[in-house]
């Protein structure tokens, strides 16, 4: 007799995965496609859409069977990002990925300047930044006018792939509150003078919770995906916030950190809060509030280190980092590889290694690195509490803390613990529990219980207090001369 199951796949950064789980939370199976983001010029990061619904396809048939009975679909995926299609849906350029692409830094000045800074902030919950939507469909209007004028729709990754699949033109409030400054999250809905003013070639897709149906699989996707027709579909939402939802990490109080390619935070708060430096947002569920804070890079350094090394696998590299003392034999690291988001908000922020010798290996390297993002982990967290956040427990997920070395670093840098649950799959698990939502009397509570504390160990907190303050002067330090070495790189880029 086949299984009741329930399919999750999630769009990111550097992959799409796909997971089987049945109504009582275990993973049946899982799988992943690899890809990759085009980078066409210097700040622009962009992904074709053909690929997000390719690789859905691809995943629903490898993890579909005649021993399961997909009963739900969910689905999630990276954001904010700007795809704009026509009237059938159909792309009309690559998609523009969210905050590490810089595209329009002018557009900002432009639209803070023509609707006001505050107001922006008081409306949205967050200040005008890389992250926001709302400007880069001002770059598109101004640069490519084509474009625009063929455009009618708004789609990020997960609401593209709830179109393709029921034909619904939808998005879930929380994605719509990092569309900044277009929806107004006192009120709930898109600010319709705003939007007129920024997009009025758009039509403004139907806002809903990520867990709401956006409809049922119709019968053209049923035929190329091999689901079956009539089943439900969830809006879905961004995938920091779906990771979120899949380790029971939505309370008030609740602080999610997800190691990934980026690492991302999410604190969960009773009340809205705007900040300046961080993304105040509307958060899962009707009535929740976030306060967000993401790094342009975490995961990506490690990955450009272990390709500078000739790509050993990462096991070596942990065990070799882990052989490194605390601090890293005297090396720290600015992980601003690719600008940074929050706290700093500089995009042509750049990355530094300081005390190099060539003693260093590159155990110490890795290390280097691990504890650069752990230093940036409580610049955040000190950001939040600064202004407003709530934080009473730390929950972690994500690839990073597959190995119990880079959220150990983390704990003895921040001096906080962090619970671990038992699934740490990610953003497609927790599509998946939404959608079990919508055929079952599912609670993430029982699927995903916390496993593991990781607890700080106080022995090293005054060396790593050390090493913090030094880490919160090189980027003052070395601003100015990064800047001007930004500008040298999009120079030769663009000579090339």
């Amino acid at each position: 007799m086949a299984v009741r199951a329930v399919l999750g796949v999630d769009i990111g950064t550097s992959s799409s995965k796909g997971v089987l789980v049945d109504l009582d939370g275990s993973v049946l199976r899982s799988a992943v496609r690899e890809h990759e983001v085009q980078r066409p010029a210097p700040g622009h990061v962009e992904m074709d859409a053909a690929v997000w619904w390719q690789e859905f396809v691809s995943l629903a048939r490898e993890l579909a069977g005649p021993d399961v009975e997909i009963a739900a679909v969910g689905v999630s995926g990276m954001g904010p990002c700007v795809l704009v299609t026509d009237a059938a849906g159909t792309p009309l350029r690559p998609a523009v990925l969210y905050g590490v692409d810089t595209r329009a830094s002018a557009q900002i000045v432009e639209l803070e300047q023509r609707l006001g800074t505050a107001a922006i902030a008081e409306r949205g919950g967050a200040s005008l930044s890389s992250q926001a939507a709302g400007p880069k469909l001002a770059w598109i209007a101004e640069n490519e006018p084509a474009v625009a004028a063929a455009a009618t729709r708004l789609f990020m990754p997960a609401s593209w792939l709830a179109f393709r699949l029921t034909g619904a033109y939808v998005l879930d409030h929380h994605s719509a509150s990092q569309c900044w400054p277009l929806y107004d999250r006192a009120a709930g809905t898109w600010y319709e003078p705003w939007w007129a003013e920024i997009c009025p070639w758009l039509e403004a897709p139907e806002l809903r919770w990520a867990g709401d149906r956006a409809g049922t699989v119709g019968t053209d996707a049923a035929a190329e995906t091999g689901l079956p027709v009539g089943i439900p579909v969830i809006t879905g939402t961004i995938d920091a916030w779906s990771e979120a939802v899949s380790v029971d990490g939505v309370h008030p109080g609740d602080l999610f950190l997800m190691y990934g390619t980026t690492m991302f935070l999410i604190d969960t708060v009773p009340e809205p809060v705007t900040s300046p430096t961080l993304w105040g947002t509307a958060g899962v569920e009707p009535g929740t509030h976030s306060l967000a804070g993401g790094m342009a890079t975490s995961g990506a350094v490690t990955g450009w280190l272990r390709d500078l090394f000739g790509r050993p696998d990462y096991a070596t590299l942990v065990a070799e980092a882990a052989d490194s003392p605390p601090g890293a034999s005297g090396l720290l690291m600015l992980p601003y590889f690719a600008g940074e988001r929050t706290p700093v908000q500089d995009p042509d922020a750049r990355g530094a290694i300081l005390g190099l010798t060539i003693e260093h290996t590159r155990g110490d390297l890795y290390r280097a690195a691990l504890e650069a993002t752990a230093f940036a982990v409580r610049h955040n967290i000190e950001t939040m509490r600064r202004d407003g956040g709530d934080i009473r427990r730390i929950i972690a997920a994500g690839g990073g803390t597959q190995s119990a070395l880079w959220p150990q670093i983390v704990s003895d840098v921040t001096g906080l613990a962090q619970v671990l649950p038992r699934v740490t799959i990610g953003a497609s698990y927790g599509a998946a529990y939404l959608a079990a939502r919508t055929v079952a009397d599912a609670s993430i509570a029982r699927w995903n219980p916390p496993q593991t504390t990781i607890r700080p160990d106080p022995g090293r907190a005054a060396g790593y207090d050390e090493l913090y303050g030094l880490y919160l002067g090189l980027y003052p330090a070395t601003r100015d001369a990064a800047h001007r070495l930004a500008g040298l790189q999009r120079t030769t880029r663009e000579r090339r």
